[in-house]
């Protein structure tokens, strides 16, 4: 994939991603703004990427450090930076453009490898409009006894991954009650 860069979000970059975020939220009423959006950026610039692709703008991908079993309420903007030995992916859009060329797995490679440098125990992330099978398929085990906060909607999923081949924490080996969607 010749055409596609994988590089740092920076601030001219915010009206394309704003655009994108509402595209594939507002719909289903889990569009943030771009206040919150802005906040899990400055909560972590180092882990907020936007995706380059056949020389526009294909998508973007935000995280931040989160401990895990929780996730930022969408309601709610970041107040600062929580470490901890957890990266949680945010939110990952794809341009509708761009979708169906394996760009989201290699969005979130780029997140793993990213993850794994800087020492992440795991990475978590919540599916939301029915995509839990899909990070099933790209290694992220459901946790539905993981309760989410109301601005997610009924059938949002609480999802955990490795970023290594394999577990080292029993509480990520068990995942009861989880299945694929």
């Amino acid at each position: 994939m010749t055409d596609t860069r994988i590089r740092l979000l920076r601030e001219e970059d915010w009206d394309e991603v704003v655009m994108l975020e509402e595209s594939a939220y507002a719909a289903s009423g889990l569009s943030e703004g771009e206040a919150a959006l802005r906040s899990r950026h400055r909560a972590s610039p180092s882990t907020c990427f936007v995706l380059e692709h056949a020389g526009g703008f294909g998508g973007y991908l935000l995280a931040l450090p989160y401990p895990l079993f929780r996730c930022p309420d969408l309601s709610l903007a970041e107040e600062r930076a929580v470490p901890g030995s957890n990266l949680h992916l945010h939110d990952l859009v794809i341009a509708e453009r761009a979708r169906g060329r394996g760009l989201a797995s290699l969005m979130q490679q780029h997140l793993e490898e990213t993850g794994r440098a800087a020492r992440y125990r795991t990475l978590s992330l919540v599916a939301v409009h029915g995509s839990q099978a899909l990070w099933t398929t790209l290694g992220y085990r459901a946790r539905p006894e993981i309760g989410l906060p109301a601005s997610y909607g009924a059938e949002a999923v609480y999802m955990v991954k490795p970023p290594e081949p394999a577990a080292t924490d029993p509480a990520l080996e068990s995942s009861s009650g989880a299945e694929v969607g």
